[in-house]
């Protein structure tokens, strides 16, 4: 929108560079040129301002395909007005000289024509496409025939009007549809993802399979060694064993040897000792018998009386020590009853 400021019945205009201002009065072009600046009065001034600039429309509107599903196309075209001189003389780009705003509306105007134009050519190309090929292909396809179609378009270049771009966002099924299309790719995709769980889970399983292998392995490797190493025990201790009792048949042999030897020596010594000891006996009692007979001999010429006294003292040497003796009047009786009667005897 042009800058229109009032001074004195004048008016002063100040358009922007991306703006072509057209100026005429009384049928006469005055001003003609993008962001210019001027000075004019409002009775006698006609104002065109037309933009130049690259101008983005978007659209969205709705097609059938071959199979008769409906189908949202979005898309974006990019134009521009080459020839403002054209365009002005096609469509109401004049502006009012108090405001500077545009008495019509022209930019919805080629909105709407290239909108419709553009439909027109992806309607074309949907209805010959099914849902399927559409949903695959169909963004290629609607783009480069609705840009062919434009650039084919007569009323554009009549209207000054220049195609810069054409781009197809999207297209896109009724959300029943996209719905019922999108079940098999995610069945697919949730039986790719269960197979993956179960092979996840197979690898799990025959990984512990084989870390129970070798657990039980392991075990009965484990279990193998002990039993060698209880045969080896038994083997050690039964050796063990038959050196011990080798060692204590050796030590019993020689134990009975030493005591066979030892018996041998006290028998011998207890023969000799008893031998000894009978000649010793056998001369102590020759010895003896000769002292007896010498003692009988000396005493067979002593009296009687010689002889009893003789023997009180021998009596007398052999009776332990008396400290006291209490002779009672029966036995000091006796004694004296015997002794007379020996007397008489």
């Amino acid at each position: 929108m042009a800058d229109i400021t009032r001074r004195l019945g004048w008016r002063h205009l100040r358009g922007a560079p991306t703006a072509h201002i057209r100026h005429h009065r009384s049928g006469k072009l005055l001003h003609d040129g993008p962001g210019l600046s001027f000075w004019f009065r409002a009775l006698t001034a006609a104002l065109s301002e037309v933009p130049v600039d690259d101008r983005e429309l978007a659209m969205t509107f709705h097609a059938r395909t071959s199979d008769f599903q409906d189908v949202a196309v979005q898309a974006t075209v990019t134009y521009r007005i080459s020839d403002p001189a054209l365009a002005c003389a096609r469509l109401d780009f004049s502006v009012d000289p108090d405001t500077g705003v545009w008495r019509g509306a022209p930019l919805e105007q080629l909105g709407t024509l290239l909108t419709e134009t553009a439909q027109q050519h992806a309607l074309a190309v949907l209805a010959r496409t099914p849902l399927s090929a559409a949903l695959v292909d169909g963004v290629t396809a609607v783009r480069e025939r609705v840009a062919a179609g434009l650039n084919a378009e007569p009323r554009l270049p009549a209207t000054g009007i220049e195609v810069v771009a054409v781009r197809v966002m999207a297209l896109r099924p009724e959300p029943e549809v996209e719905r019922a299309l999108r079940t098999p790719a995610r069945e697919q995709i949730q039986q790719e993802a269960d197979k993956a769980t179960y092979e996840r889970r197979a690898v799990a399983v025959e990984r512990e399979r084989a870390i129970a292998e070798n657990e039980l392995d392991s075990q009965i490797e484990l279990a193998r060694r002990e039993e060698q190493l209880v045969d080896q025990r038994g083997t050690n201790t039964r050796r063990e064993a038959e050196e011990h009792a080798a060692a204590d048949g050796v030590r019993a042999e020689a134990e009975a040897t030493r005591t066979v030897r030892l018996a041998d020596a006290e028998a011998a010594r207890s023969v000799r000792l008893a031998r000894a000891e009978a000649e010793g006996a056998r001369e102590v009692g020759e010895a003896r018998a000769q002292a007896q007979a010498a003692w009988l001999r000396v005493h067979a010429d002593v009296d009687v009386t010689t002889l009893n006294a003789l023997t009180g003292t021998r009596l007398a040497e052999n009776l332990p020590n008396i400290d006291s003796v209490t002779i009672s009047p029966d036995v000091l009786t006796g004694l004296l009853a015997r002794l007379g009667a020996g007397e008489r005897a």
